[in-house]
Order: structure tokens, then C-alpha cells, then sequence
């Protein structure tokens, strides 16, 4: 009988699972979660921290997904090596568990610069599991003062969670716009005035360089004072358990179509690996919660004894504040055609003849008719895309498409 190990208990862990199981049902599954709660929806927890909902409500799977499943969960402990010879999986208790198929679903954790004075800070934070945003709301009054460093996903999601809670929130960023990575200057100013307009303020081309207990020195030497520091400067990959093991990373861990590492029985999936970015022909870090769970899916039915391959991921990013929301998918560079209007603005990045890439702000619905142009090749020349770039609609494909990609819809 297999057994079965995933380090890491989120959406590539579940994928992992429901792989596995689509066709192994006898093999024994365990499963290595560092935190002590069952996978959830992480990103989510800006509306918990909101009171939009609670703990039980953010669940990815039912609360019998795991007995249902088959699968044991170790809560609470952390995975330190890996013993590709023996094939072993220690824990961070001594605890050896054999194996004979391994995932890596490890995740990332924040990125922490070494600011001088950090130590000294009580009152900080981070802001990626539903502990932080425990913690976080536990500390927060309607007097606080907020100070959040990094204007990106997480930091402005904070920003938002926290916005009827604290007496003022400042954002910090030494990069000129906010969503730096993921939108243009023009798209960063539509959101970063919808922001202000809910009372969140920015400091960018500006970021701390140091604290002097509760207060941030600015690198243009501005002095700003805070009583709550959320720290969402970026994060980083787990790779160590891979990089120890003699496993080939890069950026993250690289794993090929079958999400397979260099290492033998070894695969891995989720935020912590590099995959091919089908849009750019180019290895990148893809974090999404629905390119997790089919990058552990994936992982799962080979580990299983399937041949299954992945090779059409695309970076996504889907986001919204305050009623304002925001997509962006594929290669974003180039020349763009541009459809906008009062309220919303929608960038196309077209290469070639394929569209690589887009841009939304405001007006994001069925987006996913584009993300499946990029994903699929589909040559601009074949549809009408004078009409798909103004409604997402599957009128603007041939009847022989539509029967195709709509299964018969006309």
C-alpha cells in the first residue's frame, strides 16, 4: 500500500488529496500542517478581520473533508528534512514518517527586512494566516494609529480589513504606485484615489529605515508615529526542505509539467514553486489559490499513478476594495488596446496575434472568457474582438468555437 505524505495544509494540499484519491483509494495519506487549524480560505481573512465572517465560514472543504478523504493531519508541527534515500519525512519533533510519494506544499511566509530598531517594536505584525488576523484584531482600537509597510495584495488588504477599526491607517512603499506588480500607473492611480477616498493615506517612494520604538524614520527622514506596525513588505517561498535536500530551486522550488521535482518521488505545488507561465514562456512564481489546487490535483493523480500534465498557468491576480475591484492575468508588457469608460478602464496586451495579457479595473465580470484566450492560444484573428474587448460574451466566437469551448452554446 502507498503512503502518502503533503507538507503544507492549504488549497495545493487539498488539490494533492483529491488527486490522489481519484485514484488511489486504499493508499494512506498524511498530512503536515504547521498551523493548528484546517485549510482555509486564506484570503479571507481581511473580512475576518472585518466581521464580514468567522472562522468556520472561511472553510475550503467540510469539516469531514479529511475523514471523508482518508487522510490523517498532523496539527501544529513543522517538516525539517527530507531523507530522499530512506525516504523519510522528519519533523520538527524527531518524529520520522516513511514515504513513498511526497508533496511540497509549503507555501511562503512574510518577507521581513532587518529594519534597525524592529526588536524594539511591540506591536507588529504580519499579515498572511487567520492567527495574525487573530491577533491583529485582538490589538486594534478605534483609537489606533496604523502604520502599514509594503502597498501591495496584502498590505492594502489589511488596509481594508482594518479601515472601521483604527483611528487613521498610513501605507508605506518605496515603489511609486501601489499594486506595483501587478498594475500600470495609470490602473495603480484609478485604485490608490478609490482607496483614499476611504480614508487610507500613502507614503510612496518612501518606506522606514528604522524605528525608534513607536516610531518609523522614514527614508526621507520623515518621523511617523504609529501604536500598530503591519509588516507586508512581500513574501518568499518555502524552499528550505527542497534546498537542503539537494533539490533544484530557483526562485522557488522548480517542478516540471507533471509538478514533479528533481528529486525522485518528490513533487511539489502551490506558492512555493516555480512553474512555466504559459502566456511568457517563462518560469515564474504563479500565487493563486486556484493555480494551487491545480498545481496539487495535478501532483496527486501522478503521485496516484496517473500522467497527468500541466502546462497552461497563467499569473492571475483578482482583487477588490471597497466595492472597486481589479483582475489582471498573463504578460502585461508591450502594446496594449484599451477599452474605457467613466468608472471602469480594460487594457489587452495582444502579441503576435494571441492575446497575452490584460488589465481590468472596475468592470471585471466573466473575465474568464479572456483568461481562456491566453491559456488556450486562441488567435485574435478567429474571434471578433472589437466586440470582446467592450462584453466579456461568448457571441464574439464562431459557432464552431462556441460548440467547442461553450460545450454548444450559441
Amino acid at each position: 500500500m502507498n503512503r502518502y505524505i503533503i507538507i503544507g495544509n492549504g488549497t495545493a494540499a487539498v488539490g494533492c488529496i483529491e488527486g490522489i484519491r481519484s485514484n488511489d483509494s486504499e493508499g494512506s495519506i498524511i498530512v503536515i500542517s504547521q498551523e493548528n487549524h484546517a485549510v482555509y480560505c486564506r484570503p479571507l481573512i481581511s473580512y475576518f478581520l472585518e466581521d464580514r465572517t468567522n472562522i468556520e465560514k472561511m472553510n475550503y472543504r467540510a469539516s469531514d473533508f479529511y475523514q471523508k478523504s482518508g487522510c490523517t493531519v498532523i496539527y501544529g508541527k513543522t517538516a525539517v528534512k527530507i531523507d530522499t534515500v530512506a525516504k523519510q519525512v522528519f519533523l520538527d519533533d524527531a518524529t520520522a514518517l516513511p514515504y513513498t510519494k511526497l508533496c511540497v506544499a509549503t507555501g511562503s511566509s512574510p518577507f521581513i527586512p532587518n529594519f534597525e530598531g524592529i526588536e524594539n517594536v511591540n506591536n507588529k505584525f504580519t499579515f498572511m494566516t487567520i492567527d495574525d488576523a487573530i491577533a491583529l484584531k485582538k490589538t486594534i482600537t478605534k483609537e489606533s494609529k496604523v502604520l502599514i509597510i509594503g502597498a501591495g495584495l496584502i498590505g492594502l488588504k489589511c488596509a481594508e480589513g482594518l479601515h472601521d477599526k483604527a483611528g487613521s491607517i498610513t501605507v508605506c512603499d518605496l515603489a511609486d504606485r501601489v499594486l506595483s506588480s501587478i498594475l500600470d500607473n495609470d490602473c495603480a492611480a484609478i485604485m490608490q484615489k478609490h482607496l483614499e477616498e476611504n480614508n487610507i493615506s500613502f507614503l510612496l517612494r518612501d518606506t522606514a529605515v528604522k524605528f525608534e520604538k513607536n516610531t518609523a524614520i522614514m527614508k526621507s527622514g520623515k518621523k511617523i508615529n504609529f501604536d500598530i506596525l503591519v509588516l507586508a513588505v512581500g513574501v518568499k517561498p518555502n524552499t528550505d526542505i527542497i534546498k537542503n535536500a539537494s533539490g533544484k530551486i530557483g526562485r522557488g522550488i522548480i517542478v516540471n509539467e507533471f509538478m514533479k521535482t528533481s528529486l525522485t518521488d518528490v513533487y511539489a505545488a502551490g506558492d512555493c514553486t516555480e512553474s512555466l507561465d504559459a502566456s511568457s514562456e517563462s518560469m515564474k512564481i504563479m500565487a493563486l489559490m486556484p493555480n494551487a489546487y491545480m498545481q496539487g490535483h495535478t501532483a496527486g493523480v501522478n503521485m496516484g499513478g496517473g500522467n497527468r500534465k500541466l502546462n497552461n498557468m497563467i499569473p492571475m491576480n483578482s482583487i477588490g476594495f471597497f466595492g472597486l475591484h481589479a483582475m489582471t492575468a498573463g504578460s502585461c508588457f508591450g502594446e496594449y488596446i484599451e477599452e474605457n469608460n467613466e468608472g471602469y478602464v480594460k487594457r489587452f496586451y495582444i502579441n503576435n496575434g494571441y492575446l497575452t495579457g490584460f488589465m481590468l479595473v472596475g468592470k471585471t465580470e466573466r473575465a474568464g472568457i479572456y483568461t481562456s484566450l491566453i491559456r488556450e492560444k486562441t488567435p485574435i484573428s478567429e474571434i471578433n474582438f472589437d466586440m470582446l474587448k467592450k462584453v466579456a460574451t461568448s457571441a464574439a466566437f464562431s459557432t464552431e468555437i462556441r460548440k467547442k469551448k461553450f460545450g454548444g452554446v450559441i
